[in-house]
């Protein structure tokens, strides 16, 4: 018997067939999502161009009483549901940041409800910020946004926490809907 370990420092099998087979770091995936923007810029991003679109083409919401409580309405909504999200991941010990591992799976609270919550939170912050600087091209970005985070944020998202916690996530998706 050898006294040496199955894998060297480079992922290599120690054994007679092992010099067909490599492994390494590279062929498994990472744990996390491997989601590469940070989500909230991408809606930042909806705001910033709609109010600069707006400068150049203006194309107003309207203004007054009902516009402005309208985005108290989505503000205020948007930030609890957020508030809310966090604190669940916060008392699971488990990171928001998606370029992180999950440690845990969170289903309580708002996420009884969307799979998504703090995506739609900031999609109400978003719609929010488009009613007060008075454009609908904020609401437009946003459609574009809205595509962006569930092919390249969303997807990735599912498909490792999939990997991650299996069948239990499989349940959690066929119970819960991923937006609303």
């Amino acid at each position: 018997m050898s006294s040496l370990p199955p894998f060297d420092r480079r992922g290599r099998i120690h054994s007679a067939s092992a010099a067909r087979t490599r492994y390494d770091a590279t062929d498994m995936p990472p744990d996390n999502a491997g989601v590469r923007v940070p989500p909230p810029l991408l809606y930042a991003l909806a705001v910033l161009g709609g109010y600069v679109l707006n400068r150049q083409w203006p194309l107003p919401v309207g203004e007054g009483a009902v516009i402005n409580v309208l985005a108290l309405t989505f503000a205020f909504a948007g930030l609890a549901l957020a508030v809310s999200s966090i604190r669940n991941f916060r008392r699971s010990r488990t990171s928001i940041v998606p370029i992180r591992p999950a440690t845990a799976l969170v289903i309580s609270g708002p996420y009884r409800f969307t799979r998504n919550p703090m995506y739609v939170s900031m999609a109400a912050m978003t719609i929010a910020a488009g009613l007060l600087v008075n454009s609908w091209w904020v609401m437009v970005l946003l459609v574009i946004v809205l595509l962006i985070v569930r092919v390249f944020v969303i997807g990735p998202e599912e498909r490792y926490l999939q990997r991650r916690f299996g069948a239990d996530y499989v349940a959690y998706m066929h119970k819960v809907r991923r937006w609303m």
